[in-house]
């Protein structure tokens, strides 16, 4: 029967964006008239469109094996309902990807290529979703992933076709990288295990590749190929329609260095014992699969089909940090094209929530009198880390009388106009943006911003470094903290705050957020293409505004009358506070505004002098 949604074969929200005017993603051009890039200078190596004619198969085909049994452990099920099951459907990349064809001309290739690989090798990527068939909006899929081949071989290690697969590369990938990846030109499924003799669905080989992080560098690792590293650390643009010099992502503007932060962090040197703490059958972790796919107790197809019960097979759940745009999805897909429901969703962003929880410790003490905030860093690379534009993690910090009224609060968040008041705390963030050179060339404003495919500089990455971090190491791989600095080995971060007079509680808190409020405004205003930019707008108001999540959690309570903070109640506080209320000296950080009220006055002395002899 004829379904009019599906009319050409795309997808009902595609084909309402294609329906509106889409030439901007073809011939967009800066102020000056001139295109600034085309598709050659995004050239990527790797498997080509249409390299292999071979048909890669959708992943509906696969959850009949590998779905439907068993939702905490299957494949099918938990995969669909993470965002890499989701990529190609997801708002915020249409809406960001509708920008970058406007600012960079062919550049939109590389996204679809990372967020729908099966239309790039299928030969549907010209760099703008009215090309894409309704199965390339699966995402990140089954076969994409399991046909991938170790770009290099080892004998006696990788399966023996692949050496002449690589010998055969029109292009093979200098490094692993913006989905540079490596495809089986014939249909046969790759992972981990020996599968049983008996086991004739499909071909299959087991590749020790997909145990290991460098299969997720391929599209954990983002750099700019329109830019050339030159040798004051500067990056400048290339000679125009031509692809990178080197193809070598250290020679390329780094964007994400996700991969690279871990390859130089002591989890890739060893197994860590975290205790556990993101899920699993393994205490020890060392690989990116360690804590995004942790090893659990199960079958990875139906039980009639006699697969063994494995106690480490990977959960395909791939949790990150993405706690609203999943509903998002739902909303503006019909489930028949998703295969959502409301049990996965929940799942998959209830398993987003515990991860960020996971991912970071809270300490709280109080030195030279101020109240110190150490948070630590307990993954395996920056945090956050991955896509800087939007994101951030912030220390909010509230401070309360005795009577448990709020005497001061910094990093307070107002959810109802989705506003941080950031100048008051320390945000955790990277920020990217334009130079002069490139400001002149394009005629957009230099500076930090959102232009994401003609950013050439890092002007603010104080991240968390995670555990063995050094400076040399992370400058050689372009992940240096920049406008800030963090000691060799250090892998948390402490800020101070003054203690106001008359604190008798402090509340700290340390908040993520996916998509800040400017973000979201500027894609929707600098969108002069389609309607990808009011779409996501409509969606982010819709789920709260990317509502913060909450990642840790800590109070400490205070002697009020320990005036000087010298954690000693004695005539010393008296004599401090006396000072500080006849205006003489006061402590760092207190006033003699005691009780809170706005006022120096007698309440004061009368409500320090009852605090005083109460003792502590």
């Amino acid at each position: 029967m004829f379904n009019p949604n599906r009319a050409l074969g795309l997808p009902l929200r595609e084909a309402l964006w294609i329906a509106l005017p889409t030439a901007g993603l073809v011939i967009a051009t800066v102020s000056s008239g001139d295109p600034l890039t085309t598709p050659q200078d995004f050239f990527t190596p790797g498997t080509q469109p249409l390299e292999y004619t071979d048909y890669y198969e959708t992943a509906l085909v696969c959850q009949f094996c590998h779905g439907g049994y068993d939702i905490n452990h299957e494949p099918y099920r938990n995969w669909n309902a993470s965002m890499h099951g989701q990529a190609a459907r997801d708002p915020v990349f249409h809406a960001a990807m509708a920008i970058a064809a406007q600012d960079a001309p062919g550049s939109t290739e590389s996204c679809i290529r990372c967020h729908a690989p099966r239309a790039h090798v299928s030969g549907r990527n010209t760099g703008s979703l009215d090309s894409l068939e309704e199965f390339d909006f699966e995402g990140v899929s089954c076969i994409m992933c399991h046909r991938t081949v170790d770009p290099v071989y080892k004998p006696g290690i990788s399966p023996g076709v692949d050496e002449g697969i690589l010998a055969s590369l029109l292009h093979p990938p200098v490094s692993e990288h913006n989905t540079a990846m490596v495809f089986d030109p014939e249909d046969r499924r790759r992972g981990p295990f020996d599968v049983p003799p008996n086991a004739e669905y499909h071909p299959w080989l087991r590749s020790p590749y997909h145990q290991t992080s460098n299969m997720c560098a391929n599209c954990h690792e983002v750099s700019n190929p329109a830019f050339t590293r030159q040798p004051d650390g500067t990056y400048a643009l290339n000679d125009f329609n031509t692809p990178h010099p080197t193809q070598n992502k250290y020679d390329m503007f780094p964007e994400q260095r996700t991969w690279s932060e871990w390859s130089q962090s002591a989890f890739a040197q060893a197994p860590i014992d975290m205790g556990g703490r993101f899920g699993g059958n393994k205490r020890e972790v060392s690989t990116c699969q360690d804590c995004h796919m942790p090893d659990t107790t199960g079958t990875g197809c139906a039980p009639f089909l006699g697969g063994p019960v494995r106690h480490d097979l990977p959960n395909h759940h791939f949790s990150g940090a993405n706690t609203w745009v999943l509903r998002a999805i739902d909303k503006l897909y019909p489930r028949y094209e998703t295969d959502l429901s409301d049990e996965t969703i929940n799942n998959s962003i209830d398993r987003a929530v515990a991860m960020l929880e996971a991912a970071s410790d809270m300490e709280l003490s109080v030195v030279a009198g101020q109240l110190n905030v150490r948070v630590i860093n307990q993954t395996g690379h920056k945090l956050p880390t991955g896509y800087p534009e939007g994101r951030r993690i912030w220390v909010n910090v509230a401070f309360y009388n005795a009577a448990g009224d709020l005497i001061r609060e910094h990093g307070a968040y107002d959810e109802e106009e989705a506003f941080l008041d950031e100048y008051s705390t320390k945000v955790y963030e990277g920020k990217i943006g334009l130079d002069e050179s490139v400001a002149a060339l394009s005629g957009i404003p230099s500076g930090f911003g959102f232009h994401l495919a003609l950013s050439n500089t890092w002007f603010k990455d104080n991240r968390i470094p995670p555990r063995g971090f050094n400076n040399a190491n992370f400058a050689l791989v372009q992940a240096a903290p920049v406008a800030y600095t963090y000691a060799d080995g250090q892998y948390w971060d402490d800020t101070r705050f003054d203690i106001p007079s008359g604190t008798a509680r402090v509340r700290a808190r340390v908040f993520h957020q996916l998509t800040t409020r400017d973000y979201i405004e500027f894609l929707r205003s600098e969108n002069r293409t389609n309607n990808a930019g009011e779409v996501l707008y409509t969606e982010w108001l819709r789920w709260g505004k990317s509502p913060p999540t909450l990642m840790d959690d800590a109070e400490l309570t205070f002697c009020t009358a320990d005036f000087n903070g010298d954690e000693f109640l004695d005539f010393f506080d008296l004599d401090a506070f006396v000072a500080c209320f006849e205006g003489v000296e006061c402590p760092p950080g207190k006033d003699a505004d005691y009780n809170a009220d706005g006022f120096v006055d007698f309440f004061d002395l009368d409500a320090f002098i009852a605090d005083f002899e109460a003792g502590c």
